[in-house]
């Protein structure tokens, strides 16, 4: 389970749930959103963690069983492929195109967790994966049936923006660990430049201001086209 990162998981869903309540939708349609989601993220938090075992045993990161041998690498790769397989027909249930929004998000977390999330291109994963969300509540319903609306550009722009921000909120914590370990993302490099104390206040501020212009889109301009 901690190789899964359950609470970035489990917040993600219930965000995406408190969402798609706010949407109108019933409740056996926003608890199927919210598991799709969950799962989703619960496989992508084995990917990262596969990715990054090496760095993490350099740096001795700690929560780490992979890195730290109490979980073999092949066990949390079958897991990593069960959690897919099940991510599939839940996130179908809410659609095809729906479906299609939510899992693009695995390819781009797989590229983002191989290749980018050590580099100055760490916000690319976080910023296309928060910009699929609307896509997803916007065309999601029971079994496919109903909303073919696309969401409207304001809200799918703020939500990118708000993806952004949250990347630089969940790597503050690891900014030692990752100087540490050779990573230099780009929360990392503007904190060896700024100092962290200055980057948490701008962190706070941008967030704030990215979290009210979604509020703003989605009370004026709506979610869907």
């Amino acid at each position: 389970m901690r190789t899964t990162h359950p609470k970035q998981a489990v917040c993600a869903a219930a965000v995406v749930g408190i969402l798609a309540a706010a949407d109108g939708r019933p409740a056996r349609e926003l608890l199927m959103a919210a598991a799709a989601v969950l799962v989703v993220q619960l496989s992508l938090g084995i990917s990262n963690d596969l990715c990054d075992q090496q760095h993490d045993y350099r740096a001795q990161t700690p929560g780490k069983p992979i890195a730290g041998g109490q979980v073999p690498a092949a066990s949390a790769g079958y897991w990593m492929i069960v959690l897919v397989l099940l991510a599939v027909p839940l996130s179908a249930y809410n659609g095809v195109e729906s479906a299609i929004a939510l899992l693009a998000t695995l390819p781009i977390g797989w590229i983002h967790n191989r290749w980018l999330h050590r580099t100055a291109f760490s916000f690319v994963g976080w910023t296309l994966t928060f910009a699929l969300i609307p896509a997803f509540l916007s065309y999601g319903t029971w079994s496919g049936s109903g909303s073919d609306q696309a969401p409207t550009w304001a809200v799918t722009g703020a939500a990118a923006a708000v993806g952004f921000c949250v990347h630089f909120v969940t790597t503050l914590g690891d900014l030692v660990a990752d100087n540490k370990s050779g990573a230099r993302t780009l929360p990392l490099r503007i904190a060896l430049r700024i100092g962290a104390p200055r980057l948490l206040l701008v962190t706070i501020v941008i967030t704030a201001a990215a979290v009210a212009g979604l509020v703003v889109a989605g009370l004026t301009v709506g979610l869907r086209q």
